[in-house]
């Protein structure tokens, strides 16, 4: 099986729907950078796609925004390739109009479960759970919830929108080590063939001997200048009956971001009104 993974596409950031000002708006860069993401997948690349969580900026959005994000998605489960799509903190935990996601080549995961696809007689089985709080002390038990009465399949893959311990982000590269939002690398199961991680927006790949590697994808664009430095895109993996063949990272067109806006001068702060 060839498989898409991207994730944190944050779709309407910056794109008010009533812009109170002309300042230039990077609205359409996540857009753009989204169907740039799905290029593979309409290439007829890949046998499947995962999102690995927020699809959207925020959770609470208008019915048009749902519509225009999950459109892309709906196009390619059209052409009959199956998408997986894990809600994630920004949708907490689920999606904004669930009814502009029903498709039957469109699996949600809003809520622990498993879902098995097949391709070239490889059946894999897409194991995870939306964002949850405290997933620290809760991991153990929304995992065997989501793996419960799973059909058998090949490969067994989790995917996840979480910190898992090693991750890094940030200009200063902090790395997520403890907390009741961290999932220990001790923790995860041993009989997956990777875990494919959101939330974290820079690409990484953690590894560790005995454990399954955790690959983070990044987000498809940058959300602050704190990633100005990073290269986004998307992983393209291949699985085989064994397990994990391999997995490439695949850069997305760059947008630069605009300059930032200069303080107005001291004297001219001081003559605002209160």
């Amino acid at each position: 099986m060839r498989l898409l993974f991207l994730s944190d596409t944050h779709l309407g950031q910056d794109l008010p729907a009533r812009p109170r000002s002309s300042r230039p708006r990077r609205g359409a860069d996540f857009f753009e950078s989204f169907e740039a993401a799905l290029a593979p997948a309409r290439a007829g690349e890949v046998d499947a796609v995962l999102h690995g969580g927020d699809l959207l900026y925020r959770s609470r959005v208008p019915a048009w925004l749902s519509d225009a994000a999950l459109a892309p998605l709906r196009r390619v489960a059209d052409s009959g390739i199956p998408v997986v799509l894990l809600p994630g903190n920004h949708e907490r935990g689920g999606v904004p109009h669930p009814l502009l996601a029903l498709h039957r080549n469109l699996h949600v995961v809003d809520r622990p479960r498993t879902v098995v696809l097949e391709a070239g007689g490889v059946k894999v089985a897409f194991s995870g759970f939306p964002y949850a709080r405290d997933v620290r002390a809760r991991f153990r038990a929304l995992l065997g919830e989501a793996r419960a009465g799973a059909a058998p399949a090949h490969v067994s893959l989790l995917c996840l929108h979480h910190c898992v311990e090693g991750a890094t982000c940030g200009p200063g590269s902090f790395t997520f080590q403890g907390g009741p939002d961290v999932i220990p690398r001790a923790d995860l199961p041993l009989d997956v063939a990777a875990v494919l991680c959101g939330h974290v927006h820079r690409h990484q790949v953690l590894r560790a001997d005995g454990l399954p590697p955790v690959i983070y994808s990044g987000s498809t664009e940058r959300t602050s200048r704190a990633e100005a430095g990073e290269t986004k895109g998307v992983v393209l993996i291949h699985l085989d009956a064994d397990g994990l063949v391999r997995h490439e990272f695949r850069a997305l067109p760059d947008h630069p971001l605009p300059l930032p806006r200069p303080f107005p001068p001291a004297a001219a702060r001081a003559a605002r009104p209160l």
